[in-house]
């Protein structure tokens, strides 16, 4: 027990916990224990009662991927009836009902479609932005990156100020899965590697550009990778140049098994529980110390448990992800309108706060707000 207060007293100081520290609190500490001092850092790095949320919208560019990783149901390779790369009518048509719903940001994701080069990017960007002048967009990732970059023999810094140019807003912590070389050789071995996804997202910050982190977990990974996991993006955090945004947030969420080959030809199933779910939120809030945002991912964990994380470490639940394909396609079926969202922060005894993907908060106002507001 003493060893516990000596890490809690650590961690309050926000000095950088070991591995072998993380693991003790992780595998000893009552996991009431750990909500408290999680909670407490939570005031700490976010002070007051509010909790955020935002509307934004997923638009898949494509759903062809080569990358084929065993825990994605939504890829289609080239060829196949089902696969599709969105139409600037459909982005139209998404993006006039994101506006009339209040949202401002796309986030744009996609497979890694050998057809589609930097050039296909770069002219969509500037085609959404001359079109909406006010979208944010939140797009790709670290491995479309790495992707890019290979492809068009270009530095992964290069590929980034093309797409910022063209009028990329932030990156997504997309493709993190677990930061570990034995876990990617096994779910996405087509994928960046670890030292790729990090070094990415260390060019990113070098350039400012807004990014997020990520953790899928619950699948084969061992509590030390999950560790592992954390600390390397606390480290990453430590060397972003001053005053640049860095991981705005961490967002971990639990792994949706249902029909995924993960499961169906390795019988990896998910580990997801509440109680572990919680358990990470309160952890990760206790080793990310430098990075202040902590969102619980509602759309993977439901009202109750995304409500409890608000009371362990978590200041954040995401989005009202007006659509959204990959997760839903391996079993999550949590979707909250604005409405609900706020209600369910408020019912957790929190106030609810829309803000941007840089965690700036908008003013209050009614949520849906008057049709008159439609955009276009």
């Amino acid at each position: 027990m003493q060893d516990l207060n000596r890490l809690y007293t650590k961690a309050l100081d926000l000095t950088p916990l070991t591995v072998d520290e993380g693991l003790a609190l992780y595998n000893r500490a009552p996991v009431e224990e750990l909500m408290f001092i999680a909670n407490k850092l939570r005031q700490l790095h976010n002070p007051g009662n509010i909790a955020g949320w935002m509307i934004d919208r997923n638009v898949n560019l494509t759903n062809i991927c080569f990358s084929q990783c065993s825990f994605c149901n939504f890829c289609r390779k080239k060829g196949f009836p089902e696969a599709y790369i969105t139409s600037t009518e459909s982005y139209i048509r998404k993006i006039d009902e994101l506006f009339s719903l209040g949202g401002d940001q796309l986030l744009l994701q996609g497979g890694m479609n050998p057809d589609l080069g930097l050039k296909f990017y770069v002219d969509l960007f500037m085609e959404l932005k001359k079109l909406y002048p006010s979208l944010k967009l939140h797009a790709l990732g670290p491995p479309e990156i790495v992707y890019l970059a290979k492809k068009e023999r270009l530095t992964y810094s290069e590929v980034l100020e093309k797409l910022i140019k063209a009028g990329l807003d932030s990156l997504p912590g997309a493709g993190a899965e677990i930061l570990s070389g034995r876990v990617r050789k096994i779910v996405s071995p087509a994928k960046a590697t670890t030292e790729e996804w990090l070094s990415v997202m260390r060019e990113a910050h070098i350039l400012n550009l807004p990014t997020s982190a990520t953790m899928m977990f619950g699948h084969i990974e061992t509590t030390k990778e999950r560790i592992e996991h954390l600390i390397r993006l606390r480290d990453l955090q430590e060397i972003k140049p001053k005053n640049h945004y860095g991981f705005v947030t961490f967002i971990p969420w639990p792994y949706q098994d249902e029909g995924t080959v993960l499961l169906q030809k390795h019988g990896i199933k998910s580990t997801y529980s509440g109680p572990d779910y919680i358990k990470m939120i309160a952890i990760s809030r206790i080793i990310l110390n430098n990075i202040k945002n902590l969102q619980a991912s509602i759309l993977t964990v439901g009202k109750e448990i995304g409500m409890l994380s608000l009371h362990s470490g978590a200041n954040d639940l995401g989005s009202i992800m007006i659509e959204e394909n990959v997760v839903s396609a391996a079993g999550s079926n949590n979707r909250f309108n604005a409405e609900e969202m706020q209600a369910i922060i408020k019912e957790a005894g929190f106030v609810p706060g829309r803000r941007n993907q840089k965690y700036e908060f908008y003013p209050p106002v009614l949520y849906p707000p008057p049709t008159s507001l439609k955009g276009g």
